[in-house]
């Protein structure tokens, strides 16, 4: 269960950084999806959000 929520943070902070992480290169891997449904765009970055939280646990592993 603790995994399912922090994968929703993830996913909201990577919404909010949308923008800023395109300019590296995140949002636009070959695992993340956009998917159109009744005039709404739904985007499931997944492997964005795998790449991020590996760096996160690098860097908590260092400190």
């Amino acid at each position: 269960m603790r995994w399912l929520i922090l994968l929703l943070i993830f996913a909201l902070v990577f919404k909010g950084l949308r923008s800023w992480l395109r300019v590296l290169g995140l949002g636009n891997l070959p695992g993340d999806f956009t998917i159109r449904l009744f005039g709404r765009e739904l985007y499931l970055p997944l492997a964005s959000l795998v790449v991020l939280s590996f760096v996160i646990m690098l860097l908590g592993s260092l400190v």
